[in-house]
């Protein structure tokens, strides 16, 4: 019989495609996730996977192996829901995920109100671009800018994120042509807040990029360009001003997004509700003039 834990080793660089990318997922080193493999290959008695020197690759029998194990995966995690959602009176771990400007800078500074009001959880933030799986349990609560498309989630939209065009104060007395703009990576073009952006220069030179929005801040505090930005990530901040836009300013949909096995769990649904009062409450909402 095989050890569970060297298969979700496996799975995990089934998943991924790469020996690096299993060990950023399970948080371990390299050698962990090979020592772990190499584990189930003997229990087994297949080689699984084919190493070269530069990456791992897995075989035919590997890949037979990995689609039959995804689903005891499946089945290993809805064990570990259910009881957990049966653990209503015990101090409970709940991992929110969210976009990292969110994170950083919506969620972090309200969640020690939760911890006030609810001295029984205890919280993990989890601020990354990248989409945390909850079938896996990689986190308990997702906050999201678009609508998940796993069946096996719940979601419901409760708010919106608006942005604006932002710059230091002096920057509109520029001639309009002589504008230029701080964008996101040329990676990110499909994302609506860099359509808008780059609708607006119409043409004009993006001279600075960053994925990191706290960064694009940083730079537009230079004077460098115009950056499109969050509103709650600059209210407040006499460094920059919006820009007057014509109609109503870009917005995107802020989706709660949970599993459909832990939505009734008392602590996640406390979360919830404490993250949809917020930004109910403290989001700054769209207007005409987009200031």
């Amino acid at each position: 019989m095989f050890d569970w834990d060297d298969m979700r080793h496996f799975l995990a660089l089934a998943e991924s495609g790469t020996l690096s990318g299993a060990a950023r997922q399970l948080k371990v080193d390299h050698a962990t996730v090979a020592r772990h493999i190499t584990g189930l290959e003997r229990a087994l008695d297949e080689t699984l996977v084919d190493r070269f020197s530069k990456r791992w690759r897995l075989t035919d029998v590997g890949r037979d192996v990995a689609r039959m194990a995804e689903g005891m995966q499946a089945q290993a995690h809805s064990v570990e829901r259910a009881v957990r959602a049966r653990h209503a009176d015990s101090p409970a771990l709940v991992t929110i995920s969210a976009p990292p400007a969110l994170a950083s800078y919506f969620l972090a500074p309200r969640l020690a109100e939760l911890r006030l009001l609810h001295p029984e959880l205890e919280l993990s933030l989890l601020g990354s671009q990248a989409v945390a799986s909850l079938s896996r349990q990689e986190a308990d609560i997702a906050v999201r800018l678009f609508r998940p498309t796993e069946v096996s989630s719940v979601a419901r939209r409760i708010g919106r994120v608006v942005y604006g065009l932002c710059a230091v104060p002096a920057y509109p007395q520029k001639p309009p042509a002589e504008w230029q703009f701080i964008g996101y990576d040329s990676a990110l073009d499909h994302v609506p807040e860099q359509e808008w952006l780059r609708a607006f220069a119409d043409g004009r030179r993006i001279v600075f990029r960053s994925n990191d929005l706290a960064s694009q801040l940083a730079a537009a505090r230079t004077g460098i360009g115009i950056a499109a930005l969050p509103r709650f990530l600059v209210e407040g901040d006499a460094r920059v001003t919006t820009l007057p836009v014509e109609g109503m300013p870009l917005s995107r949909d802020i989706h709660l997004v949970v599993h459909a096995d832990m939505q009734r769990n008392p602590a996640v649904r406390t979360v919830m509700t404490f993250i949809a009062d917020k930004v109910a409450s403290d989001l700054p909402r769209p207007d005409r003039e987009g200031r």
